[in-house]
């Protein structure tokens, strides 16, 4: 008899299956699309010797939260390379700023903000995992290290309420491009959190970019389920609880408007009010290309970096990012680039090799974005444009036709306000659990919210454990350890 059965296979669901089956439960996950990973799937667009990453590219949270510390992917056989140049960022006239590993590096990059930097972010790298451990919680634990929310909290009110310490224009607009990735208002609690916790594990665990794409991570967690006897069902769309039967645990990877649909009439009349009222941020539209060589970069500094932030000077992110956030589009928006291969040779194929892009857009934008992004490379990059030989653009509207848990193109799966930080997606002691018994959500839309960490599959699995299974502690989720079948 089936013990669980998981919706949607994306990092949370597949991290989900993972700790049940390591528990001993009999699972099966099923998947809407023809193949599983969801923001992990790669594949080739255009050539089959080059792999492109179709959502995520870069994966700060893989090496460091909790569930991927215990899963260990690199014991796995998944290589998480790592550039040494985390992030840069352009700025006109041929000027950049770059995050290096070693915070002294960067420090000594930045000039007169050499030593604020090296304030501001060092003592959290320091405590790098207990920093990560908090801010990828379930936000209602206390922390193990009570002094991390001393160190976070006066970092966080600072950068929210825009006084910043730095005064060139370099280390400003290193950290607001960091900031941006909350895709929302700036400067916010919520992007202040979001560039902390970002920028530093630049100088602890990296950005770093699994060799061959991130389906590697998929293909990892799935291997786990399978030999611990999960079964995966692909191309089934639940459209209905009743079509999986049965079940004692149903966990739901998917977003609140999702669940709606998918429970119908059994969520009590005031719940689904609640979940209608939650909040869906601005979309990204993502462009894909494949170029003959590496980004012609004016600045040769971001020729070194994994990824690069296109958005100018701090106040010009903040227009960009607030305009956008409030539905106004904006020719010139916030752009994200990562060239795989300056990281990881293997994605390129002789003289052919992928570029991953994408822009921050209001919600539903159906503008393509291919030309829009090309030009904003094209800017920092003169002659980018001759080297393309292929490219594909999906617009925010179609981003949610790829995947319905991006409502509008937004891959954060709600907007990161502080409300929808602290209750996502309402307000619960147990923010996995539904008024349905046995149905958990796992989704984003829970905490701790967006990125590839797995920790809110792996937190509401947990959840339903401790509730229907009386297990209070993780199972080993270690490669040499199994469990026992209950």
């Amino acid at each position: 008899m089936t013990d669980a059965a998981i919706v949607g296979t994306g990092p949370n669901g597949l991290a989900a299956a993972v700790t049940l089956a390591r528990a001993g439960l009999e699972v099966v996950l099923h998947e809407q699309a023809d193949t599983p990973g969801g923001g992990l799937r790669s594949t080739s667009l255009f050539d089959s010797a080059v792999v492109h990453d179709i959502c995520s590219a870069v994966h700060p949270m893989a090496g460091a939260s909790a569930f991927f510390r215990s899963f260990d992917l690199p014991a796995r056989g998944v290589r998480l390379l790592q550039p040494d140049i985390p992030y840069a960022h352009a700025l006109p006239d041929g000027h950049a700023a770059a995050a290096w590993r070693s915070i002294t590096r960067t420090a000594e990059h930045l000039g007169a903000d050499g030593p604020r930097w090296t304030r501001l972010l060092g003592p959290l790298a320091e405590r790098s995992t207990a920093v990560v451990d908090l801010l990828l919680s379930d936000q209602r634990s206390l922390p193990r290290d009570l002094r991390v929310p001393a160190l976070l909290a006066p970092r966080i009110l600072a950068h929210a309420t825009n006084r910043t310490p730095f005064t060139t224009a370099e280390a400003r607009a290193l950290l607001t491009g960091v900031a941006a990735h909350a895709v929302g208002k700036l400067p916010s609690m919520a992007s202040a959190a979001v560039a902390l916790l970002l920028a530093h594990t630049a100088h602890s665990s990296g950005w770093p970019l699994p060799e061959g794409g991130s389906i590697r991570i998929a293909d990892a967690l799935i291997a786990d389920i399978t030999a611990h006897g999960g079964t995966l069902h692909t191309s089934h769309h639940v459209k209905d609880l009743a079509e999986l039967g049965d079940v004692p645990l149903v966990l739901l990877d998917v977003s609140p408007r999702e669940f709606l649909t998918i429970a119908g009439d059994r969520l009590p009349p005031a719940y689904r009010r609640r979940l209608r009222r939650y909040r869906y941020g601005p979309g990204a539209a993502k462009a894909d290309f494949l170029v003959s060589e590496p980004i012609p970069w004016t600045n040769p500094l971001l020729r070194q970096a994994g990824t690069v932030h296109l958005g100018g000077p701090h106040t010009d992110i903040i227009g960009q990012e607030n305009a956008t956030a409030a539905g106004r589009q904006v020719p010139d928006p916030f752009t994200l680039v990562v060239d795989p291969a300056v990281t990881d040779p293997t994605r390129a194929s002789g003289h052919k090799r992928p570029v991953w892009a994408y822009a921050h857009v209001p919600n539903g934008d159906t503008r393509d974005p291919v030309g829009m992004i090309r030009a904003r490379i094209e800017a920092y990059a003169p002659g980018f444009t001759d080297t393309i030989t292929a490219s594909r653009g999906l617009s925010a509207a179609q981003y949610e036709t790829y995947n319905p848990n991006y409502v509008g193109g937004d891959i954060a799966s709600g907007a990161l306000t502080l409300r929808q930080s602290l209750a996502r997606p309402t307000p619960r002691r147990d923010p996995y659990t539904t008024p349905l018994r046995g149905v958990y959500l796992c989704s984003a839309s829970t905490p701790p919210g967006p990125s590839v960490h797995g920790m809110c599959g792996h937190l509401a699995a947990l959840s339903a454990l401790r509730r229907h299974h009386g297990i209070r502690t993780s199972p080993d989720l270690s490669p040499t350890q199994g469990q026992e079948h209950i």
